[in-house]
């Protein structure tokens, strides 16, 4: 891909999972923020890229396939992108189906948690209508709470209530998600790296580690420009990215009015600015 005018970001959700704006809105989004590429990265499914392939202009900004897995295994939890696979790749579809398997059993097993423990009661359309969205989650679990009175903001619904049932099985597991975007053509990146599980902050030793095992899996690259990252965390990153000659991405996460993130919120200076393993990705990635 030619490098291009404009900033990146590329970790952007619809509404096929947790964000609150409709695939189709966000080429209008992404140019208004001055981006001039950006991927959607939609959890456990890529529907929304699809959707903006097929309704892309020559006015809109560049377009990159993205998608999110949420990954757990013995070792912690991760959440791996993918970039510029091939959706009808028969890999990357099976992790899909997995991903959304899982997420579909636990927005159940959600439900009936804040149920027996709580006495969170909804009302039956609504749930159908939860069951019904693309790839259902814990915002939309808050949301409901938060307009039934039972929590004040989705924070505190996720924090204080949602987050109190844990699950070890039913996630993708990294190697799995890795797998799967490399066989479809695509390039594996560690989302948001130095975030865990909850406020779990991973650093030195325990970054080495974690890094190396997923680069043992073929992980390609590093979400090494974030928004939540303080220029601390962002230059310890862009050091790991460089040592291990990674490729670098940037992405703020922006998830429309269900996260204070704007869309290009990444923390990415200017281009004369940029560092190598970025360029390089721009290279490598398979745009639209």
């Amino acid at each position: 891909m030619d490098l291009i005018s404009g900033t990146i970001d590329l970790h952007i959700h619809s509404t096929v999972s947790d964000g609150t704006d409709a695939p189709e809105a966000l080429p209008a989004i992404a140019k208004g923020a001055g981006i001039g590429l950006f991927a959607l990265t939609d959890h456990d499914a890529f529907k929304g890229c699809e959707i903006i392939r097929a309704n892309k202009s020559s006015e809109d900004p560049a377009f990159v396939t993205g998608i999110e897995f949420s990954c757990r295994d013995d070792e912690g939890k991760y959440h791996i992108l993918g970039y510029g696979f091939d959706p009808d790749a028969a890999p990357i579809q099976r992790v899909v189906e997995t991903g959304h398997r899982y997420r579909m059993d636990k927005v159940r097993a959600r439900l009936d948690f804040l149920k027996t423990r709580f006495g969170f009661h909804f009302a039956e359309e609504d749930v159908r209508a939860l069951l019904a969205r693309d790839n259902p989650g814990k915002p939309h679990i808050g949301n409901l709470m938060v307009r039934y009175g039972y929590a004040r903001s989705i924070k505190d619904a996720i924090k204080n209530y949602i987050d109190q049932i844990h699950f070890l099985d039913e996630y993708v597991r990294p190697l799995e998600a890795i797998e799967g975007i490399l066989a479809a053509g695509g390039i594996p990146v560690l989302a948001h790296p130095c975030y865990g599980s909850g406020d779990e902050l991973i650093l030195g030793a325990e970054m080495e580690a974690r890094l190396q095992r997923l680069m043992d899996f073929g992980l390609q690259g590093v979400e090494a420009f974030y928004s939540g990252f303080t220029d601390k965390l962002r230059g310890m990153m862009l050091d790991d990215a460089t040592r291990y000659g990674l490729f670098i991405t940037a992405g703020s996460d922006y998830h429309g009015t269900n996260k204070m993130i704007s869309p290009g919120d990444t923390g990415l200076g200017a281009q004369d600015e940029w560092p190598d393993g970025l360029i390089r990705f721009l290279k490598a990635v398979k745009g639209a």
